[in-house]
């Protein structure tokens, strides 16, 4: 166990008050409308998910973000696609984190280095407190890969709203 006090810190003080700052209302309404644009010109399923800060039982164990984002991957069934092709973006506002977990169809054609630039960009952008271009260029890239990939179009599987946890 490896307890960073920072860590726990930075976790103690993101409050919802500063997820609803990062993610006001319009920006969680673009987000939404974003991600029904962006799939009606492919196959995938994109999901965006916002925890502030993990769990003090997670903070003890030393979660990481990536474990985290793999488990919220499952509980909003984003492998749950007809065609493997869903994609969740995670954001861990307190870790200043951000993961992108894709389904074994999508991550086969795309790799960990796509994805990793992605992340990069993005949490590039929230540095600067620019959280709604951040998560609209996230979405954009990922986007891209999977118009890509799987180029036609069908109706949704999965909600396009963004999720707070």
């Amino acid at each position: 166990m490896n307890m960073k006090p920072g860590r726990i810190l930075r976790h103690l003080a993101t409050t919802h008050w500063r997820v609803r700052r990062a993610f006001p209302p319009d920006t969680v309404l673009a987000l939404q409308q974003a991600i029904h644009a962006v799939e009606a010109d492919h196959q995938g399923e994109i999901r965006f998910a916002v925890e502030g800060a993990l769990h003090p039982a997670d903070l003890f164990r030393d979660r990481t973000p990536r474990e985290r984002a793999i488990e919220v991957f499952s509980q909003l069934r984003v492998w749950d696609t007809q065609e493997n092709t869903g994609v969740l973006i995670f954001v861990l506002l307190a870790d200043r984190a951000v993961e992108i977990v894709a389904d074994r169809g999508v991550h086969a054609k795309v790799g960990s280095p796509g994805w990793d630039d992605i992340c990069r960009t993005m949490q590039t952008a929230f540095g600067q407190g620019k959280f709604r271009e951040g998560a609209l260029a996230g979405i954009e890239a990922v986007s891209a890969h999977l118009g890509e990939h799987y180029p036609s179009a069908k109706p949704g599987e999965l909600p396009d709203r963004p999720v707070f946890l």
